[in-house]
């Protein structure tokens, strides 16, 4: 019995060595930096910081109390310790896409199921792999990441990087980053993001509003910000429909590719040049530069239908069944696990 056992086993580890390989190396990554991180009280003590930094280090302190015990998020020892990235990326993400479909490209992996992004530390294979997707025909997408949850399996460090963004933006990062470590759905990525983005944003004007006051200047800026963020979010949904009108049309279907692109690009072009018609408090940072950047493809509409298409959705069920409860919110969606 044990033979047998042991040949299903090795047959089962050969059909998935690469799956195997990669794991190791994701594994290899990830207790890099876990060896490299230092426990959040000796960064405050490194001179090499500034009192800004180490502000920001303290504030996150904060919003994980705030996290633990007014909105009711898995306690853990995560952003207990900080890791020192020397202003670069530690992680790239690559997703794919169907070049006339929003039907995003998946990996399987064990315990998570499918999954529509991969990330890798090192930049040289992530590379290989949005190459290998361009040359299968789709669309793909290839960019560093600014936090990743391991989903209670190793205690998350502080990104140095993290500590650039403002107040509410740290608060919204760490947030979301928690609510992945409380609710987590088998094979529901888009459900998933879309929750963390959602008790991301809401969490952090409780936080804000609690730590600051309703009149403060550091929530006045993230709701700003906010707004604009669902505005131009909404604006880029509106062209993902768009675009998946275009592609199920008989018409389409029937030309030439090279009219297919042409189309499929006209459109995407038209969305991005209609940005500069939107009510945006910070314009600047949305509009495209189309003389020095390429026009994105179907991935980017596909990434906002991964953090944004439901946020219309769990805004209403937080009013109507939880009475604008966020915490009671996110106990109604653990239990739907």
């Amino acid at each position: 019995m044990l033979k047998w056992t042991g040949i299903i086993f090795l047959v089962l580890l050969l059909f998935n060595i690469r799956l195997v390989i990669y794991g190791l190396e994701q594994l290899s990554g990830q207790m890099h930096i876990i060896r490299n991180a230092v426990p959040v009280e000796l960064a405050l003590k490194d001179e090499t910081l500034t009192d800004s930094l180490k502000q920001k280090l303290r504030l996150i302190e904060e919003i994980r109390t705030f996290a633990f015990d007014s909105l009711g998020l898995k306690r853990n020892s995560n952003y207990t310790t900080f890791y020192n990235q020397q202003g670069k990326p530690v992680l790239w993400n690559v997703t794919g896409c169907d070049p006339f479909r929003l039907k995003a490209y998946h990996w399987w992996f064990p315990l998570l199921g499918n999954v529509s992004y991969k990330g890798f530390f090192k930049k040289e294979k992530a590379e290989k792999e949005f190459y290998k997707l361009k040359s299968k025909g789709y669309d793909a997408d290839l960019s560093p990441v600014s936090g990743w949850s391991t989903l209670g399996w190793f205690s998350d460090p502080v990104l140095s990087n993290m500590l650039r963004r403002r107040e509410g933006s740290l608060a919204e990062l760490i947030i979301h980053e928690l609510t992945h470590g409380t609710i987590y759905l088998k094979s529901s990525v888009d459900l998933n993001e879309n929750l963390a983005t959602f008790v991301g944003e809401q969490g952090a004007v409780l936080f804000l509003k609690s730590k600051y006051g309703e009149n403060s200047s550091q929530l006045i800026r993230y709701l700003s910000y906010k707004s604009d963020e669902e505005t131009y979010g909404r604006h880029i949904l509106s062209g993902a429909l768009k675009l998946d009108s275009l592609y199920t049309l008989p018409a389409f279907q029937s030309l030439p590719l090279k009219h297919k692109l042409r189309q499929k690009y006209d459109l995407i072009a038209g969305v991005l040049l209609a940005v500069r018609d939107l009510p945006l408090h910070n314009k600047k940072a949305y509009l495209h530069d189309f003389l020095k950047e390429p026009l994105p493809g179907n991935t980017y509409f596909m990434s906002y239908l991964r953090y944004r298409k439901k946020q219309d959705v769990f805004s209403e069920k937080l009013m109507i069944e939880y009475n604008g409860s966020l915490q009671n919110f996110i106990k109604g969606m653990k239990e739907q696990e």
